[in-house]
C-alpha cells in the first residue's frame, strides 16, 4: 500500500491521556466490584449510592477508550501507508478480548453442559463487539479522517437516539439489545460510546492534541445540553428505563468522561515530553496498558476461589466497614498490579512465539510443499 499524499492530515503526537483514562477506569472498576466486601447495610447507604453514580462512568470510559485507540491507530497507519498491517493486528486484539471474555464466562457458568453461556454479553463481550463493528468503518475511511469522524459521530448519535426502543425489543434481538441478566452490557446504548471514542480518536490521529481538545469541548457542550433536557428526551419515547437507555442519561455520562479526559489532556500538555514518569504515572499507565489483564486478575482474586480456598469475597464478603473496605481495596489493587507486571513479559514471550510459529507455517518449508514431477 502506498503512502498517502501529504495533504491527508496526520499527527504523531502521543496521547498518554487516553492511557490514563483507561487506567483510572480500571481502578474504579475494581473499586465497584469490591463493594461486595461491604456489609449489606452499608451497600444500601447514601454514601454507597453517591459512589455508584461515579462508578456509572466506568463502562462508558472503558468502551470510549477502546474506540478511541482503534480509530487513532487506524488513521495514523493509513497516513503511514501501513493500514494493511494494522487491520490484522486489531483483529488479533479483538480476538484476545473475546478469548478473555470466554474464559471469564467459563469460570462462572456451566459451559460444558450449557455452552450457550459463552454468548452472555458482559462488559468484555460488549467491548469486543463494539470494536468489531467499528473496525470495518475505520478501515474503509481511515485515509479520509474528516469523513470517518463525521460518520462515527452520526452513528453514535443514532445509537443513543434509538436506545430507548430496545427496552421493548422482542426476541431474538432482545438478547443482544436489552439489558438483562443475560446481557448486562447490551449493544445499545454502549456501542454509541465506542463510536464517540472513534470520533475523538480519529481527530486526535489527524489533528493531534489541539484538535482533540476542541472535539472534547464540543462533546462536553453537547453532553451538557442533553443533560439539561431529561424531560424532553423522556417524553419523546415510549416507556423505558431512564438510567439505562435514555439519551439524556447517556449524554451525562459521555459529558463527564470527556471532561475527565480533557483535564488529563491538559495535565499531559504541561509535562515536558522527555520528563521521567513519576511512580504514580507509571502505576496508572500499567493499568491503562494492561487493562485486559487487570480485568481478569482482579475478578479472579475477588470472586474465584483459588484452589477452592481463597478469594476476597469468601474471606471478607458482606463483613467490611468503610475502613476495612478501604484497606482490602488497596490490597486488591496492589495484588492486581503485581500480577499485571509479572504477566507482561510472559504475554510478550507467548505472542512472539506465536508470531514465529505463524511465520514458519506461512513460509511453507520444503517438506510441506508437494514434490514437482519431472517429465
Amino acid at each position: 500500500m502506498s503512502t498517502l499524499p501529504s495533504a491527508v492530515p496526520a499527527s504523531r503526537e502521543r496521547v498518554r491521556a487516553i492511557d490514563w483514562l483507561r487506567g483510572l477506569s480500571v481502578l474504579f472498576m475494581i473499586q465497584t466490584h469490591a463493594l461486595v466486601l461491604l456489609t449489606p447495610e452499608l451497600r444500601k447507604s447514601v454514601w454507597t449510592g453517591r459512589l455508584l453514580k461515579v462508578d456509572g462512568l466506568v463502562a462508558p470510559a472503558f468502551i470510549f477508550s477502546a474506540g478511541f485507540a482503534l480509530a487513532l491507530l487506524m488513521v495514523r497507519s493509513a497516513a503511514a501507508g501501513a493500514l494493511h498491517e494494522r487491520v490484522p493486528r486489531n483483529l488479533r486484539r479483538i480476538a484476545e478480548v473475546f478469548a478473555v471474555a470466554a474464559l471469564v464466562n467459563w469460570v462462572w457458568f456451566p459451559i460444558r453442559s450449557e455452552p450457550v453461556w459463552l454468548l452472555r454479553l458482559d462488559i468484555l463481550h460488549c467491548v469486543g463487539l463494539c470494536l468489531l463493528l467499528t473496525l470495518p468503518m475505520a478501515a474503509l475511511l481511515a485515509s479520509r479522517p474528516r469523513v470517518l469522524a463525521g460518520t462515527a459521530f452520526v452513528l453514535a448519535m443514532v445509537a443513543f437516539a434509538l436506545a430507548p426502543f430496545s427496552d421493548s425489543a422482542g426476541e431474538p434481538w432482545a438478547s443482544f439489545l436489552r439489558k438483562s441478566n443475560w446481557a448486562p452490557f447490551p449493544l445499545v446504548p454502549w456501542v454509541g460510546f465506542a463510536w464517540l471514542g472513534a470520533f475523538a480518536g480519529c481527530i486526535a490521529g489527524a489533528w493531534g492534541r489541539k484538535g482533540l481538545a476542541r472535539a472534547l469541548g464540543f462533546l462536553i457542550a453537547l453532553g451538557l445540553l442533553g443533560t439539561l433536557m431529561p424531560g424532553v428526551l423522556t417524553n419523546l419515547y415510549p416507556p423505558h428505563r431512564f438510567f439505562v437507555t435514555n439519551p439524556s442519561n447517556s449524554a451525562t455520562r459521555f459529558m463527564w468522561v470527556c471532561a475527565v479526559l480533557l483535564v488529563m489532556l491538559w495535565v499531559e500538555g504541561r509535562m515536558a515530553p522527555d520528563a521521567k514518569p513519576s511512580r504514580a504515572r507509571r502505576f496508572l499507565e500499567v493499568f491503562g496498558t494492561a487493562s485486559l489483564s487487570a480485568y481478569f486478575f482482579h475478578e479472579m482474586l475477588l470472586y474465584y476461589r483459588v484452589f477452592g480456598v481463597f478469594s476476597f469475597q469468601k474471606l471478607w464478603g458482606d463483613s467490611s466497614g468503610w475502613l476495612k473496605y478501604a484497606g482490602l481495596l488497596a490490597l486488591l489493587i496492589a495484588c492486581t498490579f503485581v500480577l499485571c507486571v509479572a504477566w507482561d513479559p510472559v504475554e510478550r514471550a507467548v505472542k512472539k512465539a506465536f508470531a514465529r510459529a505463524t511465520q514458519w507455517l506461512l513460509s511453507a518449508p520444503r517438506w510441506l510443499r508437494p514434490a514437482r514431477r519431472r517429465g
